[in-house]
């Protein structure tokens, strides 16, 4: 019972600690962190230990998948240039970056593993990002490069990771080798995890159950990083590649039933799953500190603080000549102009480390030299950046004027996308007008489908969207009218729970329609 009641105390903790930062309106990770550190130092609280072997197959698998999921691969492959060079490039040069400054500050700290923990705390994670990006107006552009560099970022981080620690059992490793390695265990990640998206997409033909398809999409992201780790290459890679197999075909394959269940259930496993690692870590700290306090405090806060300033620095050194330089190149800067100088200082500034460093620094086996000292320079680094740049990108955005002015009301590519619609049901219900037994029914629905296409054909095309704001107000009044008389029949005359919960899930599902097109808050 006392592991049930710790995961429930962590749980409840992770609920408090979330409710506090949408109060303060930060990232909801800083808090966790800080809590986490709180409670490590409560007197009386148990010490907290993880399983080094489960930090990685545990907590990445699902959370990477998730990310590959909902990528735009559109957006992804427009902008893959930059994408790959910070996912590639940045984090091979930051690792090199820390492995030097690190060998610099301990002389004594073997070389692999020096190159582990830069490679430990190279990779940013847009998830850390996501809720001050979310709040703002940016360019769409921004959104798409930082979130695709979180997905290839990771795979490039935990491959280098393994070789230096494979590099440090061995006792060296060739670079040619290594080159050649890293090429062999992308490719074969690649293969795996096209080939386990590819199974369970045949699987989901099949199974024609919400419940079933969406805890097959659990079980995929396990099967390929532990079907690629157990051949020894990527896992990382091949989780991210069935999500992105998976996560282009589901609007074709799953119902929306299956998508909406998905959607929620993948939503509340991320959360928990985020929060419980940084809160984990947070506990870790005060065993970790035990540890290695004989260095001493001054010492320990002299290492953070420059790993973590050398961090923060070699993203900027290396995200200005990435953006610019290849712009010298004839016809590219045609093609694609350079920025201004605030969209690239806010994709520097937007280097906040997250849960993948995290768990790759809980993953250093036991025996890993100085392996205490490292994880508390991670755990430093990545709190560095949580705090510093976590609570300063939206001052960042503003100060640089990185933001868009939006037009209030439905976007006009979203207006084009629903007059597409509204003819495509137009014409469906104007071909049933001759049909002996649905033509008079057609003919009561033409009138509506009509008027729908009218109004959304009008937006696309710059026109007011004051008819399109007062129709969905009516709806939204009528709707929870609606849903009034609905609570006082099942109190007053008995309407069964399960009615009653399937009749209010559609108007529920309704009214967030129209929410969302008012661009109102539930509520």
């Amino acid at each position: 019972m006392d592991i049930v009641e710790a995961v429930l105390a962590l749980v409840a903790a992770c609920i408090g600690f979330a409710l506090i930062a949408r109060t303060a309106q930060l990232p909801y990770a800083v808090i966790l962190v800080v809590g986490g550190i709180a409670l490590a130092f409560v007197p009386g609280l148990p010490s907290v230990t993880l399983d080094p072997e489960i930090a990685l197959a545990f907590f990445l698998p699902p959370l990477l998948q998730g990310s590959a999921w909902r990528t735009d691969w559109r957006a992804f492959r427009h902008n893959l240039r930059p994408i790959l060079l910070l996912a590639v490039g940045a984090v091979l040069f930051t690792a090199a970056c820390i492995a030097l400054v690190a060998k610099w500050l301990l002389p004594g700290l073997p070389w692999p593993a020096a190159v582990a923990l830069g490679a430990i705390v190279a990779p940013p994670d847009a998830v850390a990002a996501s809720a001050v990006l979310q709040r703002l107006p940016i360019p769409r552009r921004i959104v798409v490069v930082l979130e695709g560099e979180s997905l290839v970022n990771d795979a490039t981080a935990l491959v280098l990771y393994r070789f230096a620690v494979a590099a440090l059992a061995a006792g060296s490793v060739a670079l040619e080798v290594a080159a050649a390695s890293f090429v062999l265990v992308a490719a074969a990640g690649i293969a795996i995890g096209y080939a386990i998206g590819r199974l369970a997409i045949w699987s989901f033909t099949r199974l024609k159950d919400p419940l079933l398809e969406t805890a097959t999409t659990f079980m995929v992201c396990f099967i390929a990083y532990l079907a690629a780790e157990a051949l020894h290459v990527s896992g990382v890679i091949a989780v991210v590649t069935a999500g992105l197999v998976m996560g282009q075909r589901q609007h074709r394959i799953l119902s929306s039933e299956t998508r909406l269940v998905a959607r929620a259930v993948w939503d509340f496993a991320e959360f928990i799953l985020t929060s419980l690692v940084f809160i984990l870590v947070g506990l870790q700290l005060r065993g970790i500190l035990d540890r290695i306090l004989d260095r001493g405090a001054a010492e320990l806060a002299w290492l953070a603080l420059v790993i973590s300033a050398a961090l923060i620095v070699s993203r900027f050194v290396w995200v200005f000549p990435a953006t610019y330089l290849p712009r010298l190149i004839p016809g590219l800067a045609g093609r694609d102009p350079p920025p201004s100088v605030g969209h690239t200082v806010v994709i520097g500034w937007a280097g906040m480390r997250g849960v993948v460093s995290l768990a790759a620094a809980l993953a250093l086996p036991l025996d890993f030299p100085e392996r205490d000292l490292l994880v508390f320079l991670s755990f430093c680094a990545i709190l560095a950046t949580l705090v510093l740049q976590g609570t300063t990108l939206e001052w960042v955005i503003r100060r640089f004027r990185v933001v868009e002015v939006q037009r209030g009301g439905m976007a006009p590519e979203e207006a084009v996308a629903r007059r597409q619609i509204a003819r495509a049901t137009l014409a469906e219900i104007e071909g049933r007008l001759e049909d002996v037994l649905e033509g008079a029914v057609a003919r009561d629905l033409l009138d509506e489908y009509r008027e729908k296409a009218r109004v959304f054909h009008g937006i696309a095309d710059g026109g007011s969207q004051a008819e399109l704001e007062a129709r969905m107000r009516i709806r939204l009044g009528a709707l929870r009218a609606g849903r009034r008389a609905l609570l006082e029949h099942h109190q007053n005359d008995g309407l069964s729970d399960e009615l009653l919960a399937n009749l209010e899930a559609e108007i529920d599902l309704e009214e967030l329609r129209l929410l969302r097109l008012l661009g109102a808050a539930p509520g």
